[in-house]
């Protein structure tokens, strides 16, 4: 375990400002060594997040070898993935690495197979299980608060970006491109987050079935939506993530323009999660109706960056203070699961089978 851990970046694009928060803020971390092909973008990064001192690298081998990182946080297109966490473990490094964790199970199973080698922290980094509204309906579920949980509904609902931050270009290309980005913008990499709340609440699907159709914005960007992709779980349980793009609805953000919620019912009860990325109203962050009464809970951060700043907390928690990260390297590849499963199920228009964990 660290006393405190001196943190490298590699990779410093529009979503490194969101991970960079903790890092700044947090008494036991501390943003040692930035990494960008850009340099002139690392240097701007560091002084707007006040780490000027902060060494900078326009080469990942160059960082990986500096004595003074105790670990990587790793934000770079999915097709870098695989080989520079395979270049982060073997320089002794703990590593962060942005999901999906890899474009391919075999990919998964190379890097899992390495990381339990080195026996050191490895993470895949998710935020949505870490959004302070999820975290309080997980808590409710896990009490019993809706019974025996028996289906969940997920809804991934990109809009209108008028009011969202500006993605620079270059972050659009390469997502349009499954050489580079190993499946669609919607259900491979977005799509990772809601897996990873199926995943959270009720575990390892036995079965996928996908629909995923495809289209242009207004922008020229190819979605892979409107989709709709059913789970079906061990004991009779099922789910469904739906995404639709509604290029006129507007959503209320900051960040990107997507609304994201979630149903889940019980043997006794429904809880509804509102909010995420941006929201559609202003409706209450976690909704539980049981025994003929509705229950609302407010009190609660439910900005998106919040999802960011509780889970890096909670693996500077782990570098620090033991236990296990969230994701483990073998949870990223679950979920993984989800989104190559998905994906052959929308090419072939068959449904996907397999042994559950």
């Amino acid at each position: 375990m660290l006393s405190s851990v001196r943190v490298g970046i590699i990779g410093t694009g529009r979503i490194s400002d969101l991970h960079a928060v903790e890092y700044v803020d947090n008494p036991k971390a501390q943003i040692v060594a930035l990494c960008d092909r850009d340099p002139d973008l690392a240097n701007a990064r560091a002084r707007k997040w006040g780490v000027d001192e902060a060494r900078i690298y326009t080469d990942v081998q160059d960082l990986l070898a500096d004595p003074d990182v105790d670990m990587v946080e790793i934000l770079l297109p999915h097709h870098l993935h695989l080989s520079t966490a395979l270049a982060a473990i073997a320089a002794g490094k703990a590593v962060s690495l942005q999901k999906p964790m890899c474009m391919s199970m075999d990919e998964a199973n190379t890097l899992v197979n390495a990381a339990e080698a080195a026996g050191r922290p490895f993470r895949v980094f998710e935020n949505f299980i870490f959004y302070p509204p999820v975290m309080k309906a997980k808590e409710l579920v896990d009490a019993g608060a809706i019974g025996e949980p028996l289906t969940i509904r997920v809804k991934s609902n990109p809009g209108d970006p008028r009011t969202g931050w500006t993605i620079p270009p270059s972050s659009d290309a390469w997502r349009q491109s499954r050489h580079l980005a190993g499946g669609g913008p919607l259900v491979f990499d977005d799509g990772h987050h809601h897996f990873a709340l199926a995943w959270y609440f009720m575990g390892n699907p036995e079965v996928i079935h996908a629909f995923i159709g495809e289209t242009t914005t207004p922008e020229g960007f190819v979605f892979d939506a409107p989709a709709m992709i059913s789970f079906r779980f061990p004991g009779n349980r099922m789910g469904n993530l739906e995404i639709v793009y509604s290029p006129e609805l507007e959503i209320i953000t900051k960040h990107y323009a997507q609304d994201d919620r979630v149903e889940i019912t019980g043997t006794k009860g429904v809880l509804w999660i509102n909010c995420g990325h941006g929201r559609i109203g202003d409706p209450p962050p976690v909704m539980l109706y049981r025994d003929g009464t509705v229950k609302t809970f407010h009190n609660m951060a439910t900005g998106w960056e919040a999802s960011f700043v509780q889970s890096v907390r909670h693996y500077i928690g782990v570098l620090t203070g033991g236990g296990a990260p969230l994701l483990t390297v073998q949870q990223g590849r679950d979920i993984l699961r989800f989104s190559i499963a998905a994906e052959e199920s929308g090419r072939t228009g068959k449904a996907v089978e397999f042994a559950t964990r």
